[in-house]
């Protein structure tokens, strides 16, 4: 409200009483002056209630528009919890892999001054943009240093990460190195690589680590054998080798047998 107005309103209420001026009039006047007035409780209640229901109703529109369920924030700010010198060593191996010479002189010159945190979380960082042959040569100089220790989390999430690229023969060869090291799988690591040889077209080496996954500590799981059922569709002998162990192991379970006309076997 202008400020003329409001003087003139006031000028109104103060001479109400010379003025014909209706009661209703004047204390609807008198409110917006005086806030204690019995009729201005009711009016700022009223305001107040409708511009909450109006601010939940937008901040309602406002999740439901930017929040899909994923980690709210940028993508930047997950990759400043790596650090600083994490990124730069990120960005100088993918800058050099194709130059055999720069790179190692850039490992020697600066991967190797990283400290624990920053050289695993540069693994990882690499494995998770599938650099796999990066990855192989950070966990080669992560494996001679002082404080490496046995850890199967480290050789699961490499190996995974090279079944999903098909580089099977790298996996099989980290996995003989970890096998010596006395660690065993878990069951997604053996789901992954049964799944790769599948894609790779190796039948018979995915049966050797299903054999390898009998022999294994902990109880088995579902999902390794089911891959290796709708895997091993085209060759019924090794299927029915696992479909004996898969009801022995879980008799309550079904198995979905198609018709053999599919795959010419009558």
């Amino acid at each position: 409200m202008c400020l003329s107005k409001m003087a003139a309103m006031a000028a109104i209420v103060s001479g109400a009483k010379t003025h014909s001026i209706s009661p209703l009039l004047r204390r609807h006047l008198s409110s917006l002056f005086h806030p204690l007035s019995p009729a201005a409780p009711l009016l700022s209640q009223r305001q107040m209630f409708l511009g909450g229901v109006r601010r939940t109703q937008m901040a309602q529109q406002f999740v439901r528009f930017t929040h899909d369920g994923r980690p709210r924030g940028s993508l930047w700010r997950g990759k400043k919890m790596i650090g600083k010198e994490a990124l730069f060593v990120i960005l100088g191996l993918k800058k050099f892999k194709e130059d055999d010479e720069k790179l190692e002189k850039f490992v020697k010159n600066h991967v190797l001054r990283l400290l624990k945190m920053d050289m695993v979380a540069v693994l990882n960082e690499l494995e998770r943009q599938q650099e796999v042959s990066l990855a192989i040569k950070i966990f080669r100089v992560i494996q001679k240093q002082d404080w490496y220790k046995p850890d199967v989390y480290l050789y699961k999430d490499l190996i995974i990460a090279l079944a999903r690229s098909r580089k099977m023969e790298e996996a099989m060869e980290l996995w003989e190195s970890m096998r010596k090291e006395d660690l065993f799988p878990d069951s997604q690591t053996y789901t992954e690589v049964i799944r790769g040889f599948l894609r790779y077209g190796s039948p018979a080496d995915a049966m050797n680590i299903y054999e390898d996954m009998k022999k294994s500590p902990e109880p088995p799981e579902e999902l390794p054998f089911r891959i290796l059922l709708k895997g091993l569709l085209p060759h019924p002998l090794l299927r029915n080798r696992v479909k004996q162990d898969f009801e022995e192991i879980f008799p309550d379970r079904h198995i979905y047998d198609p018709p053999e006309e599919i795959f010419g076997l009558r």
